[in-house]
């Protein structure tokens, strides 16, 4: 592969989806390509896609046509959720040349080397119960902050998540495989890791040389604490169920884990979360966030939460607006139900109108800002340590405090990825 070629990525999603297209990226580079922006002109453009609404399928065949306006001769590969779920349906997108699904998205390079312009579209993909494998994937480069995928997949039956079949049985790294990469990104100057995973909290399960681990995700976090050359390291999601109290207390009394916790809730009504198949009662999420607060009082909590889930009546959804107004928490990541195919949600009726969805999501995105603002005002006079990002924002430059306040102050090229003693104010 001559050194001429070309290559640009677009991450849809999650965190987790960042780290592998940023490893993806690299077996590019290390096989000749050279990496380049993507609303420019590239020989292959890689999309790395998300399923969990419909908004994110939408916005994959909106981008292979903008591709197919642009660069209609450039290659163009679609892989990660949507492309394991619905690869007929992306390669029936004009302009698409290659779908991966989840066993094969780091086979890429080899794909590649096989594949012309012009030839059908290639499908390479399998049923997700043979997907057994773990494949470790971290972001280097792209930001200062890192995300370090841990875990992949999950075994639980949401009734409204396709995770599972697009990503398949929960697997883990081992502990001694992930403090390696660990060293490896502080050798390459890294400040901050933030652990990804599907069900970051089931870490310690899959199958590895034929055995069933017995490591856990607590076990995993004091192994990374007693590591030299990590600043910081943040929880990216956690399951309530799985966030045990050993796990808060560690956290309250570690220097490198930040007091920063976010914890899929999804509805604060125990009717609609037993709808959900969810795995805890709102009286647990309660206790787990009085508990995080009892140990660090100005510990960030962010929530997930889905709104228009079917058969959410006004009163269900009142009583999650309620429940999230009364908690203790500091920010919120709200989601409008999106109906997914095959999905247990589908058999429950009534459907809640889009109309509606839509006005709850915004009423939840007003608490979530009212939630935040009251957050940061607490801390107003405290000094804390704020980690720089490297971007140059016409100016600016942003950064998190410890617990997870964002600050945006003027670009000083000697405080990026620096740890710097900030007042707010």
């Amino acid at each position: 592969m001559t050194t001429s070629k070309t290559v640009a990525f677009h991450t849809l999603g999650c965190k987790l989806n960042f780290s592998e297209t940023s490893t993806i990226s690299r077996l590019l580079e290390q096989d000749g390509f050279v990496k380049t922006d993507f609303d420019g002109l590239a020989d292959v453009y890689v999309i790395n896609t998300c399923s969990v609404t419909d908004n994110a399928d939408k916005e994959c065949r909106q981008l292979v046509r903008r591709i197919q306006r642009r660069a209609p001769e450039s290659m163009v590969v679609i892989t990660g959720c949507y492309a394991q779920l619905k690869p007929e349906e992306i390669a029936s997108i004009e302009g698409v040349d290659l779908v991966l699904g989840a066993a094969e998205k780091f086979n890429i390079v080899d794909h590649l080397k096989t594949l012309t312009k012009g030839d059908s579209t290639r499908i390479c993909s399998c049923d997700i119960e043979d997907v057994s494998s773990f494949h470790a994937s971290y972001s280097l480069h792209d930001r200062t902050r890192t995300f370090l995928k841990v875990q992949d997949g999950c075994d639980y039956t949401c009734a409204f998540c396709t995770i599972p079949m697009a990503r398949g049985k929960s697997r883990s790294d081992s502990v001694e495989n992930v403090l390696t990469h660990a060293r490896t990104l502080a050798a390459s100057g890294v400040k901050e890791i933030v652990l990804t995973g599907v069900n970051l909290g089931d870490f310690g399960k899959g199958l590895q040389g034929g055995k069933k681990r017995e490591e856990t995700f607590f076990e995993l976090i004091q192994a990374l604490d007693a590591l030299d050359g990590i600043e910081r390291y943040r929880i990216s999601s956690i399951e309530p169920n799985l966030l045990s109290n050993e796990i808060i207390e560690f956290v309250a009394n570690s220097r490198k884990f930040m007091p920063h916790f976010h914890i899929p809730l999804q509805s604060g009504n125990n009717e609609i979360l037993g709808l959900m198949r969810r795995r805890y009662r709102r009286e647990l999420y309660a206790e787990k966030v009085a508990l995080i607060k009892q140990f660090m009082p100005h510990c960030a909590i962010g929530v997930d939460v889905i709104v228009g889930f079917p058969s959410e009546s006004d009163e269900h959804f009142r009583d999650t607006y309620d429940f999230l107004h009364g908690l203790d928490v500091s920010y919120l990541h709200v989601f409008t139900y999106s109906e997914r195919a095959n999905t247990h949600a589908l058999e429950i009726q009534p459907v809640v109108p889009v109309n509606v969805r839509h006005e709850r999501n915004k009423m939840l995105r007003n608490l979530s800002h009212k939630k935040m603002q009251y957050f940061t005002e607490q801390h107003l006079g405290q000094t804390r340590k704020v980690l720089f990002e490297g971007h140059d924002k016409e100016g600016m430059m942003e950064g998190y405090t410890d617990n997870y306040i964002k600050i945006t102050t003027p670009y000083r090229k000697e405080w990026v990825n620096g740890l710097v003693d900030w007042e707010l104010r």
